[in-house]
């Protein structure tokens, strides 16, 4: 029963990566985190930057002892439509988070918190866009450089955001900037009148 629903899935990712994904240009909502250590609430904002390219801010807090900011760069493609894709990607993140060290001698754990920390995000997920909401669930793990003990923590985080830019919006926009760059590039015509005069 697996084996078809698998090759089924496999069919569509493949069929389906063919079609330009992402029905936005840019999209601002709320992001609820769970990990093993704690429940965040955050916002998300996502920016098109090229065709099936976002960078995606998110600002995420306990409301305690952690709060994050992650820049990340992340590509998409559809699985069925362009409604409907899968997207992967990495940056890097900044906080402020609690640590835990282990001391193997008293056999002791060391809780600190307000650790200024330094790391480097993954994100992979899937989301569907449904009139001007774009859905997601995704699993973001962190992989620590500074500022804290712990060298891995993972998060799943489901996202929920209004469109604020269509994608056809924005990519009207963007071909009448290059309609304007290119006219202010061209060189003016003089009229016929003015060749005559001196």
């Amino acid at each position: 029963m697996q084996k078809p629903l698998y090759l089924l899935l496999s069919l569509l990712v493949l069929t389906g990566s063919q079609a330009a994904a992402q029905r936005y240009g840019t999209a601002f909502g709320l992001r609820l985190g769970n990990s093993d250590i704690n429940r965040t609430v955050g916002l998300s904002v996502q920016q098109r930057v090229l065709d099936r390219v976002t960078i995606e801010g998110i600002l995420q807090s306990d409301f305690s002892r952690n709060t994050t900011f992650s820049v990340l760069a992340e590509r998409h493609r559809p699985i069925i439509s362009k409604r409907f894709n899968y997207y992967y990607g990495g940056g890097v993140s900044f906080g402020k988070e609690e640590s835990f060290v282990k001391n193997p001698t008293t056999k002791e754990i060391i809780h600190t918190y307000g650790n200024a920390t330094t790391g480097v995000d993954l994100i992979a997920g899937i989301e569907m866009t449904l009139a001007n909401a774009v859905i997601s669930l995704d699993y973001k793990p962190n992989i620590n450089l500074a500022g804290r003990e712990e060298f891995y923590r993972g998060q799943v985080g489901i996202s929920a955001r209004t469109v604020l830019v269509k994608s056809k919006e924005q990519k009207k926009r963007q071909r009448q900037r290059q309609k304007a760059r290119n006219a202010k590039n061209q060189p003016q015509k003089k009229s016929f009148s003015e060749i005559f005069k001196r």
